[in-house]
């Protein structure tokens, strides 16, 4: 392959009307074109098909493309039929309250026009937290500590934030796990599936996604739970080691003084 591969974005929504717009016209406005912008709608049951549509008939010439997945309920099966929709040479996945910089597909392309880069993830910036940019260095710091914990085995993708070449989805789709009773990261599944084929993810700092923090909104129970998706990701595909629990006391440690920073900027907003 020679030159930047055309870049395809991959959005699955479930009942996301109240983000989808931003999420999609971030995907529009970028310095260097997609080469489509695929939506799958997994049985929503709210507006989320309906302003996708709307969207797509105010921007006709950008290439939004809205698929069903009907079949089955969840994330991973809408995930995988999205990636094995896409027409790229490299599938960009994100979530649908992602905010993708301008910048964006341009750094993917960018990236994957090395030949050895198989996968690329990135940062993200909390848009509805207070201290934006002191928490998208944190994020990155974050980030390239699992890298350093990792012993560099294991390069965990980001959901959010996560591109990988068609060829080497083609090779991991029938050996990622479907996960059915919703127990572990799909993100870092993709990762321990990629790294047995000795595929090369890099992390590109400057490849930034917005994303909502409305994980803190979740009890601390849920929360919990979320975080402990780590834990069950790791075991299912026997890995043990004990540096790789650092990254989830990392994320439990900061949910109290984050979720008080969120509460707090939301009514500093509404007194606005």
């Amino acid at each position: 392959m020679t030159g930047r591969p055309s870049v395809s974005i991959i959005i699955p929504a479930y009942n996301e009307e109240a983000v989808i717009r931003q999420c999609v016209e971030a995907a529009i406005y970028q310095t260097v074109p997609a080469h489509e912008i695929i939506v799958v709608d997994n049985r929503s049951t709210d507006s989320t098909a309906k302003i996708v549509q709307q969207v797509a008939h105010e921007f006709p010439e950008s290439p939004i493309r809205l698929l069903r997945q009907d079949e089955h309920q969840g994330l991973i099966p809408t995930r995988d039929f999205g990636l094995g929709s896409a027409t790229g040479q490299v599938l960009g996945r994100i979530d649908a309250d992602s905010l993708i910089e301008p910048t964006w597909v341009e750094r993917v392309a960018e990236t994957f026009a090395d030949p050895a880069v198989d996968g690329a993830t990135g940062p993200v910036l909390y848009y509805d937290m207070p201290l934006r940019r002191f928490g998208l260095k944190a994020d990155d710091r974050i980030r390239q500590l699992v890298l350093k914990v990792a012993y560099r085995q294991y390069h965990f993708l980001f959901g959010s934030n996560m591109a990988l070449r068609a060829s080497a989805w083609e090779k991991v789709a029938d050996e990622v796990c479907r996960d059915e009773e919703d127990q572990m990261h799909e993100d870092i599944d993709i990762s321990v599936h990629m790294a047995q084929h000795d595929m090369l993810i890099r992390y590109v700092p400057d490849m930034i996604a917005g994303m909502s923090a409305r994980r803190l909104e979740d009890s601390p129970k849920d929360y919990r739970y979320y975080v402990t998706r780590f834990d069950r990701t790791y075991r299912a595909h026997q890995i043990n080691r004990p540096l790789l629990k650092i990254p989830p006391l990392i994320f439990m440690a900061i949910y109290y003084p984050a979720k008080a920073l969120r509460y707090l900027h939301a009514g500093l907003t509404r007194t606005v």
